[in-house]
């Protein structure tokens, strides 16, 4: 079956972005859909939050450079169906390097595309940082859809006009013209906050089509888990957080036909 690669990313930080991208990775895993995270941050917050040690030589780094093979960087994780590509602090510097290669846009997607043709997984879900730097932009070029994920607060909406404006670049410009915007997944979100309603109102508003209906709450226990090295499913199995990204994946799933491919 096709694999289809997702992109979460938001320039701005603190979205929720990680957090979304590895409970999502772990809520398909435990549909039995074969996923990968890949790790694209040199910050490397989704690779601790599922419990792997940063190790040197594992992250798309020499990938990246024309070094080495993207399969001797899988890294099996404690969840079945579930594996990663770990970031560590080189990527950072990948940044620079990067612009001064050819088709230097472009370096994710060939990189990726051998793990694409294995029929290994169903879904990758890459983890960007939090800017519009080289390594979001690779990303957004190497994916066929888009999750973008807003923090329920004032200021995200004018964030949210920009890399919209960047996928149309993107696509104007041929680099990926099949890249779409999957969807809107709003995070932090508190229903006794007014403003909370009022952006949830206007992102319905202008893209009613692309928000989720899924609301992933503001949560001390979604906030803590990454720092025991899980996702929310093991960390808090029956808390609103792991209801939350629990629905969220059913809807991704039902929009993408992502199911029946990892028993």
């Amino acid at each position: 079956m096709a694999c289809t690669v997702f992109t979460i990313a938001n320039q701005k930080g603190g979205v929720g972005k990680t957090t979304t991208a590895i409970n999502l990775a772990a809520a398909f895993a435990e549909q039995k859909i074969h996923t990968l995270v890949v790790d694209l941050d040199p910050q490397a917050n989704a690779t601790s939050a599922l419990g792997i040690e940063k190790q040197e030589g594992k992250s798309l780094y020499g990938p990246l450079r024309g070094e080495g093979s993207v399969f001797e960087m899988l890294t099996p994780t404690a969840w079945p169906h579930l594996a990663l590509i770990p970031a560590e602090v080189d990527l950072a510097a990948i940044e620079i390097e990067l612009a001064q290669q050819e088709n230097y846009l472009l370096r994710l997607r060939s990189v990726l595309e051998p793990l694409r043709a294995s029929g290994g997984y169903r879904a990758i879900i890459i983890d960007c940082p939090p800017s519009l730097g080289m390594l979001s932009m690779n990303s957004l070029a190497a994916a066929d859809q888009l999750l973008i994920a807003l923090q329920c607060e004032y200021m995200a909406l004018e964030g949210l006009g920009q890399i919209l404006k960047v996928v149309d670049r993107l696509k104007n410009a041929g680099i990926n013209p099949a890249l779409e915007v999957g969807g809107v997944i709003m995070t932090m979100y508190d229903s006794r906050i007014n403003l909370a309603k009022q952006v949830v109102d206007e992102v319905k508003q202008h893209l009613p089509e692309k928000i989720f209906k899924t609301l992933i709450p503001r949560t001390v226990r979604l906030s803590e888990a990454p720092s025991f090295g899980k996702p929310i499913f093991a960390y808090d199995p029956t808390g609103a957080g792991s209801t939350a990204y629990r629905a969220l994946s059913h809807e991704i799933i039902k929009r993408f036909g992502l199911k029946g491919s990892g028993a």
